[in-house]
């Protein structure tokens, strides 16, 4: 980043954390779906979907959060705002986004709406929104039943998909928030209409007290009433023991409505209320007329302005809002002053985000920006308490006993409440381990303290298990992700040295200690013959063996994955690069670098090793490294897929650098002990150019294998596919099968949707592109090139006759990826596939979708159509790469 002058946002960053004021207690919090979610499943079976389903969560009580469209909350979720729209048409209000369940979607759960996070910067000083609602009835059953007939080989059946947007019918709904201090927040919707009809629509901003009082988590109830200003103008009073109270003040409405957030138990399961007014109410009322089901004294714990707007084309109205705890009138609070803290807050956004452009590339930016923007808005408050989830509230029925056996019944010291950056609010609105790793790379470009607390939060003793497993995601905490935590911290350490000109050591010692007990469980659990090579199960990689590596394994056999292996490899140099950088300051650390180094070197030789009485990962014939099926009575069969468990060897890299070794005299004495011990003992050894006075290369791949595995990774006919590193190997286009015992397992190239139900179906490793892996591979590269510089170059793409070096070959892959995301010349985006609107319509084609994975050979976006977690990564290959040769292509114009 350039040196710049700290700016207001930047300044309002540093005293939240520095003097805990609460810039921070407001945010986009509220999930996207709370509905169907683990934590809100009391079932006897676990069916989560079916427990919760989208038909009840108007009408039901949420016992763990709250969700809605565009919506914040403060960061205990006490006080909760969001829009609903009516258009006149719907058989329900528009409160929440619509989507699939797992088993309606012909590839699992899919959102159905058409939803954009514009802008956003760390303190959520400045939010900007757009959801696009259709005048015409939204297809609910359509798209139930459409997607419901439609077969695994079939692409999804998307909302643009369906008449309801023909000819642009439709509004845009474009949802902004100002923050006038750390308590006073403006609010600023505006609806516009895009097609050629006039039309109707009906606006209820809605506030609400989440439901603690009914589970017995609060003694006194909140309450929100109707007041008046000293000029007779209405406004609603706010009251919460907990948060402090606030006003809210709003425009002139046609009628202000109060209900209770209370589940309509009769028309659910046919039993009386506990409450004359209940959570759907505001549906009866608008939708039915049926006024007497909203409560007449204007009090309650759910309420809303109704506004109903008819609109020609081309036609915007505004509506103004503002949630403060200042005592003020209704024209003082949206007066002339509201649009001037507007004006001053976009131009801190804009302030903030400067230093990350450096060239005149406006798409570009544009890309970063909404990558940030929707890195910042699926930030998530999380609320479990595993052992009051299986026992149940005080006072409730006790939940089935199935569930003292069931899921994640081995978690009962996990208690989490906290904001957490999660995947996708609405397809994945729990958090996941791993996912969180790679989200760390790009929020610690704009938050790095935020990065860093997310990294020890999950290191903490009410998440991480006491045997040093890191929980997984709430479906399954006990399920085994990468172990990608200690690389995170390591790259997060990095870029806040970078940022600030010093490294955070304290943080690396927080981190250390509990990665220790993580690293120890991982030994423990996953090397079950102890031979330093690694199970694991599907790591992450879902469907990319040709059975699921999660269950049991056929034969009866284990699997020796290399890819498990790898990952394991490469923790070590992540724990022994800590080690180092720690070590300089406090010699105890350098007995651990020892300890890393050697346990390193141990699984290398175990991964490489090829003799008459090893079976080894690597295929010298093939040139590459396979999984092992290691079957009773010694049988040892090598898994033969070209796929990312084979590149992942690529990832355990570390230059251990002359002048550090100076610096760290008994670790470098002991290192060249431990070498020339296992050169006596004729032990394989995998190390690069250990002599004195240089630099040392640590690789679990040696040098002349790097060279056949890179030839197969630039290979267009196998990895190197238009949008970057593909999954699985093209050459699977014929189908890979392998007999065990009689049973046949198979798979075969699939760059689309998944064409198995494994894991659900709504992912797919045998062909996509997916970032985070892409990411990897490319930061290995740039290690490599730094230890071997011109002395090693590849031919890129294979076979084409162009060689160059490794940094050359990163930059490839990252303008691969980068690409996928701009503009063509003819004007097209690679992930928006056919879609024209996004290519065409100025409505749709400066809006970017950050995908779960990517088309293999076309780079359509496919899966969680919002998943800027790991795809947010796009933004640092930007910042790294993209502005560089974009100013190399405009000056070649």
């Amino acid at each position: 980043m350039k040196e710049h002058t700290q700016n207001k946002e930047e300044a309002r960053l540093k005293e939240a954390y520095k003097t805990g004021s609460k810039w921070l207690k407001w945010g986009p919090y509220l999930s996207e779906r709370q509905w169907g979610t683990v934590r809100e499943d009391y079932s006897p079976d676990g069916n989560a979907w079916d427990y919760m389903p989208h038909e009840h969560a108007r009408s039901r009580t949420y016992r763990w959060g709250e969700d809605g469209i565009a919506g914040i909350s403060d960061d205990m979720q006490r006080i909760c705002f969001s829009i609903a729209f009516w258009n006149g048409h719907d058989p329900i209000l528009k409160e929440r986004l619509f989507g699939l369940t797992g088993p309606e979607g012909n590839h699992g759960e899919d959102v159905k709406e058409l939803y954009y996070y514009l802008d956003n910067v760390p303190t959520h000083s400045y939010m900007k929104h757009l959801y696009k609602y259709p005048h015409a009835a939204f297809p609910y059953e359509d798209l139930l039943e459409t997607n419901r007939r439609l077969g695994r080989l079939d692409e999804e059946y998307e909302l643009l998909d369906t008449p309801a947007f023909a000819d642009n019918n439709y509004f845009d709904v474009e949802t902004e928030y100002a923050k006038g201090d750390e308590e006073d927040l403006l609010i600023k919707i505006s609806i516009s209409n895009r097609g050629r009809n006039d039309a109707s629509i009906w606006l209820l901003p809605t506030l609400w007290f989440r439901n603690l009082w009914s589970f017995g988590l609060m003694e006194q109830k909140p309450n929100l009433y109707l007041e008046k200003d000293s000029h007779g103008k209405a406004f609603i009073k706010v009251e919460h023991p907990e948060t402090g109270n606030y006003n809210l003040f709003f425009e002139e409405a046609e009628t202000v409505l109060f209900t209770e957030n209370q589940t309509n138990n009769e028309k659910l399961f046919g039993t009386p209320n506990t409450s004359l007014y209940v959570k759907d109410a505001f549906h009866d009322a608008i939708i039915d007329g049926d006024i007497d089901k909203v409560n007449p004294l204007k009090t309650g714990t759910k309420t809303s302005p109704v506004y109903k707007f008819h609109l020609v084309y081309g036609e915007t109205v505004e509506i103004r809002l503002r949630l403060t705890q200042k005592e003020l009138t209704t024209d003082e609070a949206l007066g002339t002053g509201f649009l001037e803290i507007f004006k001053q807050r976009k131009e801190e956004a804009n302030a903030f985000y400067a230093p990350f452009k450096k060239g005149e590339d406006d798409d570009l930016e544009n890309i970063q920006r909404q990558a940030f923007a929707s890195m910042l808005w699926t930030k998530q408050y999380y609320n479990i308490d595993i052992p009051r989830w299986l026992a149940g509230d005080p006072g409730k029925l006790s939940p089935p006993d199935s569930r003292k056996e069931g899921r994640n019944t081995h978690w009962m010291h996990l208690n989490n409440e906290d904001i957490i950056s999660m995947p996708d609010k609405w397809e994945y609105p729990w958090y996941a381990a791993w996912d969180l790793a790679f989200h760390c790379i790009p929020l610690a470009m704009v938050d790095t303290e935020f990065a860093k607390r997310q990294l020890i939060l999950f290191l903490r003793e009410w998440y991480m298990h006491p045997n040093g497993q890191i929980p997984a995601y709430e479906w399954k905490f006990s399920d085994v992700n990468p172990p990608v935590h200690a690389w995170a911290c390591l790259e997060v350490y990095k870029m806040d040295k970078e940022k600030n000109g010093v490294g955070d050591k304290d943080f690396l010692k927080r981190t250390f200690q509990k990665l220790l007990l993580n690293f120890t469980w991982w030994v423990n659990q996953k090397d079950s013959n102890g031979n330093n090579v690694f199970e694991g199960g599907f790591l992450g990689l879902d469907n990319i063996g040709v059975f699921d590596r999660s269950s049991s394994i056929p034969g009866g056999g284990h699997l020796e994955q290399a890819d498990g292996t790898a990952w394991m490899a490469m923790y070590c140099l992540n724990m022994l690069e800590i080690s180092l950088i720690l070590g300089e300051d406090e010699v105890s650390y350098e007995d651990m670098a020892t300890k890393f180094f050697e346990h390193f070197i141990y699984i290398a030789a175990s991964l490489n090793r090829i003799d008459q009485d090893w079976t080894g990962a690597w295929d010298e014939e093939e040139g590459f490294f396979y999984d092992i099926l290691a079957l009773p009575n010694e049988r040892f069969v090598p898994v033969k897929v070209r796929s990312l468990v084979g590149l992942s060897t690529l990832f355990a890299t570390l230059i251990i650098e002359e002048e550090q070794l100076k610096r760290l005299p008994d670790f470098h004495n002991r290192l060249k002990w431990f070498l020339e011990y296992r050169e006596y003992q004729d032990d394989h050894l995998v190390i690069e150019s250990f002599h004195e006075g240089k630099d040392i290369l640590l690789s679990l791949v040696p040098k002349e294998r790097l060279q056949r595995l890179l030839s197969a990774l630039l290979d267009e006919g196998e990895f190197f596919g238009p949008g970057g590193i593909r999954s699985l190997s093209k050459i699977h286009e014929e189908p890979y099968v392998v007999n065990i015992d009689g049973q046949e397992f198979g798979l075969h190239y699939e760059p689309g949707e998944g064409e198995t139900d494994l894991f659900g179906g709504n992912s797919n490793w045998r062909g996509p592109v997916w970032l985070p892996m892409n990411y990897m591979l490319i930061q290995s590269l740039r290690n490599y090139h730094c230890f071997f510089e011109e002395k090693l170059s590849v031919e890129c793409p294979t076979g084409s006759g162009r060689f160059v070096n490794l940094e050359t070959a990163a930059d490839d892959i990252s303008l691969k990826l980068i690409n996928m995301f701009k503009r063509d010349e003819n004007g097209r985006r690679m992930i928006n596939g056919q879609q024209n609107e996004y290519h065409f319509d100025p409505h749709y084609r400066d809006l970017i979708l950050f995908h779960e994975y990517f088309h293999g050979d076309t780079g359509r976006g496919l899966g969680a159509s919002h998943q800027a977690g790991w795809t947010g990564l796009v933004a640092e290959l930007i910042d790294r790469v993209g502005w560089q040769y974009s100013k190399k292509s405009s000056s070649n114009k």
